[in-house]
């Protein structure tokens, strides 16, 4: 089975969630759309692609990492309509069929996998050739005791966009709090053997 590691050679880094959705080529015909990132209550228009019309600023949108800070949406306008994208559904909708790599990244976040650009070597990067993509992604398996990621090589076919080959390589981030009760250090402490008494010391007295 060819992965990435057989193009390891080629492998290259994403380079920011921005850059992932600017990346998008809609699925259907629009008379403009934009790419706007919301960062504690102030927009920004990422990207504009046509003549854009006036639109009203959203209150809520859609991430591609977990606990990412502020949101996206998309605003575009078709037959003269407009029309908002909130949510990753939507978004994987308004795409359709997959035309570069970081649409198949998009795609990917339907099953919950995504990446990570703090970690970009284990689970944010990918590779390709004539027929597929390979991506290195990551995929948050437990909330919390512990919080844990684990990243996986993913292969999405370039025609059809279906995905294969999963290979699941192990957890890359585990992390445990004071309050949970299957911290391994807080086990470690209580299965170590109670200290023994130590003998008492008697004082002896010599004759003379």
């Amino acid at each position: 089975m060819l992965g990435i590691n057989a193009y390891s050679q080629e492998k290259k880094h994403f380079t920011g969630y921005s850059n992932i959705l600017q990346s998008i080529i809609p699925n259907q015909k629009t008379d403009f759309w934009i790419l706007v990132h919301n960062n504690y209550g102030k927009n920004q228009e990422v990207r504009a692609v046509g003549t854009k019309k006036e639109y009203i600023p959203q209150s809520s949108g859609f991430n591609l990492f977990p606990d990412e800070n502020g949101f996206f949406y998309v605003v575009y306008s078709s037959a003269g309509k407009i029309e908002y994208i909130t949510d990753l559904p939507s978004l994987r909708k308004f795409i359709g069929k997959i035309d570069n790599v970081e649409e198949a990244a998009i795609k990917l976040t339907d099953e919950g996998y995504f990446v990570d650009e703090e970690f970009n070597d284990l689970a944010g990067n990918y590779a390709e050739d004539g027929k597929n993509y390979y991506l290195e992604v990551g995929k948050l398996t437990s909330n919390e005791c512990p919080y844990q990621k684990k990243h996986f090589n993913i292969t999405v076919n370039k025609a059809t966009g279906e995905v294969a080959n999963i290979q699941d390589n192990g957890t890359y981030i585990e992390l445990y709090n004071k309050k949970c009760k299957n911290n391994p250090r807080l086990l470690k402490i209580e299965k170590k053997d109670p200290p023994k008494d130590e003998p008492k010391k008697t004082n002896s007295s010599k004759r003379r």
